[in-house]
Formats: structure tokens, C-alpha cells, sequence
């Protein structure tokens, strides 16, 4: 499938295509505007983008979607495997939360072999990979809430963390990335199998009967929406979403050491308070890049169908394609 076919098959939005226009005509951006970043029935949401891949460009994008974040606050991350060379720094995370009073880093036990796959064993993680400055909440530790799915068509209700429902609010911040089974890991993954208890909730995304992994392709993608619509059902408008697309392997974070060497260069961090208009916009930033640099991740979002991600959730009214990108530059 070529570039043309395969924007005419996913539905790029029309910011998106302008945007793509833009790099490689040399177009200004929007000046940047502080206002909320969700769109209205029917409009366009707000994305604002950085190429500043830093603290500072983290906290830049953060206090233009910061106004949903109140109360006590959930900041969900990867943390990652021993020692993985491509998750968000933690050195990074530690001067975001200058800006965010009560946030808690938040984080689940994992479905797949890992030592995180115990409380135990992911604190031991946890303190390798110097997340030691400040508290980190294992949501599942003490078992697990069930949170219902409106409008499920698999599932009724998910599994989640139970100290989930401790939060007021959440900060999705998210390395986007490739991944094995799901194609990319955007915000909406960083939700869906990230708030997901490990012994119960992420079993009832992947496992079909006795496989353990059976589903896949679109009928996967569409359960990991239907648990992201969960969180989002959980939390209302109390939440925001930053992607940071930088060292973008087309492994997920789960692959630690093991991960494929990165191939697609860094592009920059952006957000919104519209988690289908975030993740869009990764993937349009992605495709703008020449064929050669983004050849490896877009095979592998293709080959698992995963922007079914995207349509899926759009169709479940968890937001807008439809975005204007905003530098704040």
C-alpha cells in the first residue's frame, strides 16, 4: 500500500494533511492560543506542538492543557523494563512535576513475562530506573475496580488498577512509539493496557478462550479502545494527553534492552485535552516525514492494523480527528 492509499484509507484529517504541506513547504504555523484544547461537537480540537525535546519543551506543551488537571493527580507513564534505553527520562518527569502539586506517578503490573509482572518485582524495576523521586502508585497492587464500557460492543465493563479510583484527574504522558501487537503506543495505549490490571484487566483485552494472546488486528485494537473509553468515562473532562515522539522504535517500552534500534527521527512532544485528536496527530507528524525515515514504524502500524486505534475511537465519541496544530515555539 502506498502513502496516497493509505491516507485515503485511514481518514487523514485535513489539519493533518495541511500540516504535512507545511513541512515540506516551508509554511508558518498557528501562533499559539491558551485556549482549551477539546473541540466542540462538530469542531476541531487544539494540538500543540514543540520541537523542543526537553524539560522545558515538556512543561511548555503541559501548561497549555493543563487547565482539566486538578486534585489529586495520576500521571501515568511507562516506567519501562530494566534499564530500557527509549522511555520518557525520568530526570525529565521529575521537573514536569514542579509544575503539577499532589501528582502521584501511576503505573499496573504487567499480563506478559517481565519482572513487573509482581508488585514486588516492578518496584525492584522501579528503583533501577531511578524513579525513586517521588511516589509511584501501583494501581493494581491491592487488586482490581471494575469500570463499565459504554457502548461496548466486547466489552460491558474492564478491570482496572483499584487505586485508580483515588484520582481526580490524570496526566496521560506518553512515549509514542511502535509496538509488537498493537502497532503504535500512543495516549490511548497508555490508558487502555496501562491502567488495565495485570492478572485480570489486560487478560480480558488479549486472551480469547484458552490463547492467551488471541486477539489481534482490528478486533484488538477495538478492545484496547473500548478499556481506554472506560478511563475516560472514569475521569470525564478531568483529564490531558502529551505525546513525546522522540527515540520512536517500533517496539513498545515493554521491549526494554531488547527493543529494535530506533530508525525514525525524533519529530517533537505535543497535547491536547482530545486524546483522538493527539494520537491523529502523531500519526499525520509521522507520515509528513520522508518515505525512508518513517518506512519501519509505518509497516509495522499498518501490518497490525493500527489505526483502528483512531477511527474506532472516534466512532465511540472519545473526540475529533479534526484538529488546528499549534506551535508553541
Amino acid at each position: 500500500m502506498n502513502r496516497r492509499e493509505f491516507l485515503k484509507t485511514v481518514g487523514l484529517s485535513a489539519a493533518g494533511l495541511a500540516f504535512a504541506g507545511k513541512l515540506t513547504g516551508g509554511l508558518a504555523m498557528a501562533a499559539a492560543d491558551p485556549s482549551d484544547a477539546t473541540a466542540a461537537p462538530g469542531g476541531k480540537s487544539t494540538v500543540y506542538i514543540t520541537r523542543d525535546i526537553s524539560p522545558a519543551g515538556l512543561r511548555k506543551v503541559y501548561s497549555r492543557v493543563n487547565l482539566p488537571i486538578r486534585g489529586k493527580v495520576a500521571v501515568k507513564l511507562h516506567t519501562g523494563e530494566p534499564h530500557g534505553p527509549n522511555i520518557v527520562p525520568a530526570a525529565w518527569v521529575k521537573e514536569l512535576l514542579n509544575d503539577i502539586p499532589s501528582a502521584t506517578v501511576v503505573e499496573t503490573n504487567t499480563f506478559y513475562n517481565s519482572p513487573r509482572r509482581t508488585t514486588e518485582g516492578h518496584r525492584d524495576v522501579l528503583r533501577t530506573n531511578g524513579w525513586d523521586f517521588c511516589p509511584v502508585d501501583i494501581l493494581d497492587a491491592d487488586g482490581d475496580v471494575m469500570l463499565p464500557v459504554p457502548g461496548g460492543k466486547w466489552l460491558t465493563e474492564i478491570a482496572m488498577g483499584r487505586n485508580l479510583t483515588n484520582y481526580d484527574s490524570m496526566l496521560v504522558l506518553t512515549h509514542f512509539k511502535g509496538h509488537m501487537m498493537g502497532g503504535f503506543g500512543g495516549s490511548l495505549k497508555n490508558i487502555a493496557i496501562g491502567c488495565a490490571s495485570g492478572k485480570v484487566g489486560k487478560k480480558q483485552i488479549h486472551q480469547d478462550g484458552d490463547n492467551m494472546w488471541g486477539h489481534s488486528g482490528e478486533r484488538l485494537m477495538e478492545n484496547i479502545v473500548e478499556s481506554g473509553k472506560a478511563v475516560l468515562t472514569h475521569f470525564g473532562p478531568a483529564m490531558t494527553y502529551i505525546n513525546v515522539m522522540r527515540n520512536m522504535s517500533v517496539d513498545c517500552d515493554c521491549a526494554g534492552v531488547g527493543a529494535e534500534p530506533v530508525t525514525t527521527p525524533d519529530i517533537g512532544i505535543i497535547a491536547s485535552t482530545d486524546i483522538v485528536a493527539v494520537d491523529q496527530a502523531s500519526i499525520d507528524l509521522l507520515y509528513a516525514l520522508p518515505a525512508e525515515q518513517r518506512r519501519d514504524l509505518t509497516e509495522r502500524i499498518e501490518s497490525r492494523h493500527g489505526m483502528r486505534q483512531i477511527s474506532y475511537m472516534e466512532e465511540m465519541g472519545m473526540g475529533s480527528r479534526r484538529y488546528d496544530l499549534v506551535s508553541v515555539d
